[in-house]
């Protein structure tokens, strides 16, 4: 039997795609749905928001021109489709690789990438700029952001919204509607959408209702055009309850997501209105896959996993390692704390699984609160909590911790409210490109009063300094740890916690220490065994603590060597490394300083793609390099 010919190595360009006759769509989906499974079960990456877009990206660049018409995603996490269409089929097996495509649009990388994406809820805000510049620079180019459900739950789009409206220009906001973000979707707007999704059936009716009505003879677009304009009548004085439109958007929709030649329909109309408009797609997250259809969530970000199988199939493999990742330990100890302590909250951001709250949620859900993709009110919400008597956590990825800046400061350090944030992900997080480096929490946060932050090297101390959080009230503590496994324990790490002080893991008599935020304990440890063998101690000392700091102990510890070596997991500037050397001048230490950290710069996909390990030799914080910078120190 003679195969099939592929179509989709056969695009590219994206002029070789808009050449594919109509009959071809639907076979060029299932092929881009076949690439994307083969490709992530290898790789890793975001399976299930991928598959619910293929339609929808093949009706988008049917009837759009990019890069000429500008297409924005939100988050970005579901572009996988889109980078193939526009000519990068050939390097797609390289995806979120080291030295291959980025995981999320990147302007570096295509044109027709029209904008950096990775946070969500920015689409809006961002295509709508595009389009303002546009006219202002006097060109008639589109502008659309595909946003979903999910990310409508944060404030930024609203704040877009209301703006587009208000400009009246003809941006287009592609709503698509699948019923989930990374954990279920919360609140009023997810059952709002719900109810207008029961219109579908009559959105499916209508459309043939017009398409009849325009094939009459000589009638047909007259009475189209008095169709038209009675529905306007009876909207304005019936259909009062839409929310875009009452911002001043037109509403299209719920459009079935996964026929392309409706969609292409659609589309073709809109592009021709002079006004903001709303198109209302209903999508299945995991479209084509059964296991990710059935488990959108699981299969939200993954790592690589077995087709056959699913993920499934590599859990058995995790279970006989017998390792625990920060993340569980982090569950394992909020859990127990909240055992003993119902005044323990916690607090997320549409981020239940992978922050590891599952099953906090299940077995006190009456204490459970996921606010949605809002981290900016999650931070205020658990200020009031801790306001009222509760002892709230929030757990949340370093890199979306960036938006909450100013709550942190205002809502808690100001007040001295005693709210702990789990900052995991914390460091250099593999594949997810620069957009979720954990890389600026130090910075960020040292300069908030009153706001304490810990680096645990292991489990037991992440445990500890949990129960250490909890029992302060004069102000926020943050606790960061990476996406990693915890390191095999010590001792020292089972020594209670002391306020601004951290723990001295040997004590050879050498000259040269090397102090340490805890994620890094594997690549110190390392170094140290490398000097070793260069004839060379250094004795460790892990932080524990970059705020506060007990600084005559501090001091005199740093006295006790000639050469200090501050090694922390952030940049540079404003972060730890910076305020302990400039420490030890000001007290006029005897010891010579360096600091090793993060590059503070963002970088291209080969410097901020492939693994963590692979990440922190890039940066010249794996144990070798470590080792390496300090030889030929002289001190």
């Amino acid at each position: 039997m003679q195969q099939t010919e592929l179509i989709l190595p056969g695009i590219k360009t994206l002029h070789d795609f808009k050449k594919l006759p109509a009959e071809k769509l639907n076979k060029l989906a299932e092929e881009i749905r076949e690439k994307i499974v083969s490709t992530v079960a290898g790789n890793g990456g975001h399976l299930a928001s991928n598959l619910g877009v293929v339609e929808l990206t093949i009706a988008l660049h049917r009837v759009f021109d990019s890069p000429s018409d500008k297409i924005v995603w939100d988050v970005g996490h579901q572009c996988y489709a889109h980078k193939m269409l526009t000519g990068r089929f050939s390097s797609f097996s390289l995806l979120r690789k080291k030295g291959g495509l980025a995981g999320f649009p990147k302007r570096s990388e295509s044109p027709h990438d029209a904008f950096n994406t990775g946070h969500a809820s920015t689409s809006i805000s961002a295509a709508l700029g595009l389009l303002a510049a546009e006219q202002i620079l006097g060109g008639k180019n589109h502008a659309i952001a595909i946003i979903g459900d999910g990310a409508l739950t944060g404030g930024l789009a609203y704040e877009a919204l209301s703006h587009a409206g208000h400009l009246k220009l003809p941006l287009i906001v592609i709503l698509n509607d699948n019923k989930m973000s990374i954990s279920a979707n919360v609140g009023g707007i997810s059952k709002y959408l719900s109810r207008l999704s029961m219109k579908v059936n009559y959105q499916t009716f209508r459309r043939h209702f017009d398409e009849m009505t325009k094939k009459i003879p000589v009638l047909g677009g007259f009475l189209f055009d008095l169709v038209q304009r009675l529905k306007r009548a009876v909207k304005a004085v019936f259909y009062t309850d839409n929310f875009f439109v009452d911002l001043g958007f037109e509403y299209v929709g719920p459009i079935r997501g996964h026929n392309i030649q409706a969609l292409i329909n659609v589309l073709e109309d809109v592009k021709k209105l002079d006004r903001p408009v709303v198109v209302h797609v209903m999508t299945r997250k995991g479209k084509g896959y059964g296991f990710a259809e059935d488990d959108p969530d699981s299969y939200h970000g993954i790592g690589s996993f077995s087709i056959d199988g699913g993920i499934a199939a590599n859990g058995k493999a995790v279970i006989t390692e017998k390792k625990i990742s920060f993340t569980e330990s982090f569950s394992k100890a909020l859990i127990e704390a909240a055992k003993r302590d119902s005044r323990v909250a916690a607090v997320t951001a549409a981020m239940q699984t992978g922050t590891g709250l599952s099953v906090f949620a299940e077995t006190f859900n009456d204490r459970f609160f996921d606010v949605g993709i809002a981290e900016e009110h999650a931070v205020t919400f658990a200020a009031g909590l801790a306001a009222r008597g509760l002892k709230p956590v929030v757990a949340v990825y370093s890199t979306f911790m960036q938006r909450t800046v100013d709550q942190v400061i205002h809502d808690a350090a100001l007040q001295k409210l005693p709210v702990v944030f789990a900052l995991d992900r914390s460091g250099f997080v593999a594949a997810d490109g620069e957009t979720h480096q954990g890389l600026f929490d130090i910075s960020l946060f040292r300069s908030a009063p009153n706001t304490a932050i810990l680096c645990p090297a292991s489990g037991t101390e992440l445990q500890l300094m949990l129960d250490w959080a909890l029992q302060q009230n004069s102000g926020p503590a943050i606790i960061r740890y990476p996406k990693a496994y915890c390191p095999q324990e010590n001792t020292a790490f089972s020594a209670p916690v002391e306020t601004g002080r951290g723990v001295l893991l040997s004590k050879s008599g050498g000259d040269i220490c090397l102090f340490f935020t805890g994620s890094l304990y594997r690549e110190v440890q390392e170094a140290a065994s490398i000097l070793k063998e260069q004839g060379i101690s250094a004795d460790l000392y892990n932080l524990r603590f970059v705020k506060p700091i007990d600084e005559n102990y501090f001091v005199s510890l740093i006295n006790e060597y000639k050469l200090a070596v501050f090694i922390e997991e952030g940049i540079k500037e404003g972060g730890f490394g910076e305020y302990a050397s400039s420490l030890a001048r000001q007290y006029n230490c005897k010891a010579s300083t360096i600091i090793l950290c993060a590059k503070s710069s963002f970088f291209e996909n080969d410097q901020t793609l492939g693994t963590r390990e692979e990440l922190l030799a890039v940066n010249g914080l794996d144990g070798k390099s470590i080792a390496e910078q300090i030889y030929g120190i002289k001190y």
